[in-house]
C-alpha cells in the first residue's frame, strides 16, 4: 500500500520477447504491425505422423544463447529455460537495469520473478529421462536433469542470472498461465512486498509437447501446405489452433521505484482478475464457462476502476477453435456493447500460434506495445469471418489500425481447466 493507504500504482518498465515471428521487442513490434506470421513447417511433426505438421517456433535462438550464456550454463538449460532466460534478460535490460556480474554476491531483495509454463520440460523428459531410465543408464542422465524438468526451473534459473532476492516462483494454469503471472505480480507490488517483478510465461518448441493436442484433434490439419495461413482465429474456415512456443516477459515495477530511478514507462497495469468456471454452465476441462469469462473481465475492470465503455481495444484469447464465437459474444456482453460498437478486437495468435504457457506473456508484450505506440495489430487470416462473429465485423482489424488516442486495452487468457485471467493496461499518465 502507498502512504495514502491506496494500492500502489504499478507500471511496465521493461519488455522481453522470443517469438515465432521475431526475437526482441523492436523486431516483434515491426512483425505485429506488418501482420507477419511465424508459423512454419515442422519436420519433427511429419516424422511423428501428426495430423497437423505446422507450428510456431522461434528462429535464431542458438545464436542469441551463444552471445548471452556460457557453455556451462547452456549445458544446464533446456529450450524452455533458454527462451525464458533470453526474454527475462531483455526485459531487465530494456528497463535500464544492469545484469549483475556472475561473481558478485549482491542480491536484489526488492526484485523477483513469476514466470509460468504449461508443460515445461517435456522435451527433456522425452529425450533424456525416459530413454536413459528405461535403458538402465540413469548415471548418464547428468546432474542437471531435475532442474530442467521441474516447472520452477525457469524462474529459478532467471533468479540466478539476475540475483533476484524477492519471491521467485512458477505458476501453471494452462493457457492462462502467462496472464495469471502478471496478475500475481501486480498484486505483490501493490501490497508493497516487492518493487519489481519479472512476469510472463514460456514454452519450449517440441513435438512432444504438441502431441497430446494433435491426439485430441484440436490442431488444424487443413493448412499443412500453407503454414502462414494456418492460424485462423475468428475465421469460418478455422480448423483448430496451431501450436506455438517462445517466451514473453514483462517487468512490472512500482511507480515510485520507476520514477525514483528515472525509468522509461511503457504503460500502466491498472487492474487484473482471475477466476474459474467450476466446470459448470457449459464449462469443462477443455471449454470455458461463458458466465465466468464475463465475470473475470468485469472483475478486472472493477479492479482497475475502468468502466466497460472506456475500453478502447481488446487482445482476445481467440485460438481458432469453436470457442471463438462464444468468446466474442462474452466480450460484447461483459463490455455492454451492441454489434457495431465493440472495440477493435484482435488475436496475436493469428501470427504466432497458441504458445500455451507462453501465450499470456507473449500477448501481454504485444498488448503493452499497442498501448504505448497507439495501434492495434491486424488479426490475420480471418477474411472469412465466422457467421456468428459477422455482426461484429467492423470491430475486426484485418490491417494495421493506428489509434493514437488508444488509452485502455484489455487482455485475457482462458485456459484448459475452465480457468480465466484478465489484465487491464492503460496509457501511462503522471
Amino acid at each position: 500500500m502507498s502512504a495514502t493507504g491506496r494500492p500502489r500504482r504499478v507500471v511496465v518498465t521493461g519488455l522481453g520477447v522470443i517469438a515465432p515471428n521475431a526475437n526482441g521487442v523492436a523486431d516483434f513490434e515491426l512483425a505485429l504491425r506488418k501482420g507477419r506470421s511465424g508459423i512454419k513447417h515442422q519436420e519433427s511433426m511429419v516424422e511423428a505422423k501428426f495430423g497437423c505438421t505446422v507450428a510456431g517456433s522461434p528462429e535464431g535462438v542458438d545464436e542469441l544463447c551463444q552471445s548471452t550464456f556460457t557453455e556451462e550454463e547452456l549445458l544446464a538449460m533446456n529450450m524452455n529455460h533458454r527462451y525464458a532466460s533470453l526474454a527475462a534478460i531483455e526485459a531487465w535490460q530494456d528497463a535500464g537495469l544492469e545484469r549483475p556480474a556472475r561473481d558478485s554476491d549482491e542480491v536484489d531483495w526488492d526484485s523477483g520473478a513469476i514466470l509460468g509454463t504449461g508443460i515445461g520440460g517435456m522435451d527433456t523428459i522425452a529425450e533424456k529421462v525416459v530413454p536413459l531410465t528405461n535403458a538402465g543408464k540413469v548415471k548418464r542422465m547428468g546432474s542437471t536433469s531435475v532442474e530442467q524438468v521441474m516447472a520452477s526451473g525457469i524462474s529459478a534459473r532467471i533468479s540466478g542470472q539476475l540475483a533476484l532476492g524477492n519471491q521467485v516462483t512458477t505458476n501453471s494454469s494452462a493457457c492462462s498461465t502467462g496472464t495469471e503471472a502478471l496478475v500475481m505480480g501486480l498484486e505483490r507490488i501493490r501490497a508493497g512486498r516487492a518493487e519489481r517483478m519479472l512476469c510472463g510465461g514460456a514454452e519450449a518448441a517440441s513435438h512432444y509437447i504438441w502431441a497430446g493436442f494433435d491426439a485430441m484433434r484440436v490442431l488444424n490439419r487443413n493448412s499443412n501446405d500453407a503454414p502462414e495461413k494456418a492460424s485462423r482465429p475468428m475465421s469460418a474456415s478455422a480448423g483448430g489452433f496451431i501450436p506455438g512456443s517462445g517466451a514473453g516477459v514483462v517487468l512490472l515495477e512500482s511507480l515510485d521505484s520507476a520514477l525514483a530511478r528515472g525509468a522509461r514507462i511503457w504503460a500502466e497495469l491498472v487492474g487484473g482478475g482471475v477466476n474459474c468456471g467450476g466446470h459448470r454452465m457449459g464449462g469443462s476441462m477443455t471449454a470455458p464457462n461463458p458466465t465466468s469469462v464475463q465475470r473475470c473481465i468485469r472483475e478486472a475492470l472493477a479492479d482497475a476502476g475502468v468502466g466497460p465503455q472506456e475500453v478502447d481495444a481488446i487482445n482476445g484469447h481467440l485460438t481458432a477453435t469453436m470457442a471463438d464465437p462464444r468468446e466474442v459474444a462474452s466480450w460484447a456482453k461483459a463490455l455492454e456493447r451492441e454489434p457495431g460498437r465493440l472495440p477493435p478486437i484482435t488475436s496475436t495468435k493469428s501470427m504466432i500460434g497458441h504458445g500455451l504457457g507462453a501465450a499470456g506473456g507473449l500477448e501481454a508484450v504485444a498488448s503493452v506495445l499497442m498501448v504505448a505506440r497507439g495501434f492495434v495489430h491486424p488479426s490475420i487470416n480471418c477474411e472469412d469471418l465466422h457467421p456468428e462473429i459477422e455482426p461484429h465485423a467492423s470491430s475486426i482489424p484485418h490491417e494495421l489500425l493506428e489509434l493514437p488516442d488508444l488509452d485502455v486495452l484489455v487482455k485475457a487468457g482462458f485456459g484448459f481447466g475452465d480457468v480465466n485471467a484478465c489484465l487491464v493496461f492503460r496509457r501511462y499518465k503522471a
